[in-house]
């Protein structure tokens, strides 16, 4: 409760975000990146709270949102223990939730982090900035291979169908989690240090129906 509470209090004095246009996906940063690789996709799951302390990549992270996103950021720190050895990346200080100026916005920034580079490889700008994990309006990634968003766990039930009355911000239906991995957290992927490099792998061949990564069906085609 005391998390929803403060995401409000953030909301409302927040300043009203100044619009900005996210390349498109045909102009994916990550095409830029080829000849160096690709980032293994990983994920760094948190243990403990770390005191308030914000990486270098999460802040690189937030700067690089908010001069290519329009919305505003809800924050980064929150210490949210889940048991013994397991919380929150807020804890760890590599997640941001950010807020959308719009919905279509909030759907644009997932299916750019997702899209596959011009050599086919998934999820490419994800990889190449540490992102290991986002969630938005109820679909969630958490590294998975196909680079698609699935069902959050918050919204469905058992029965794979979606609950009702739920909690816009717990849903995450009014912004865009995003989460970093040790790498992405440190500045040590292609995208941010340019002394990282990667075997260049044969190139993949097309993902079927994509259009330089537009993903298909509802809100994310």
């Amino acid at each position: 409760m005391r998390y929803i509470v403060c995401l409000a209090a953030a909301l409302a004095l927040a300043i009203p975000a100044v619009a900005s246009a996210l390349p498109r996906l045909t102009a994916n940063p990550a095409n830029k990146l080829l000849s160096r690789g690709i980032d293994p996709i990983h994920y760094d799951a948190a243990t403990k709270c770390n005191g308030g302390n914000i990486p270098a990549g999460t802040k690189a992270m937030l700067a690089w949102l908010e001069r290519n996103a329009a919305g505003v950021n809800w924050g980064e720190y929150r210490c949210e223990m889940w048991g013994k050895h397991e919380a929150s990346l807020h804890s760890a200080g590599r997640a941001i939730d950010w807020h959308p100026a719009t919905m279509n916005d909030g759907y644009e920034l997932v299916k750019l982090l997702l899209a596959p580079d011009e050599d086919g490889n998934v999820a490419a700008l994800a990889r190449r900035m540490g992102v290991q994990g986002l969630i938005f309006d109820c679909q969630s990634w958490f590294g998975g291979w196909d680079g698609q968003m699935g069902h959050y766990s918050y919204c469905y039930g058992k029965d794979d169908k979606k609950k009702h009355k739920l909690d816009p911000t717990q849903a995450h239906m009014n912004h865009v989690h995003i989460e970093l991995n040790l790498r992405g957290a440190a500045k040590k992927t292609t995208f941010w240090d340019k002394g990282v490099t990667y075997d260049t792998p044969t190139p993949a061949p097309p993902l079927a129906g994509s259009d330089h990564g537009t993903s298909s069906g509802g809100a994310w085609g």
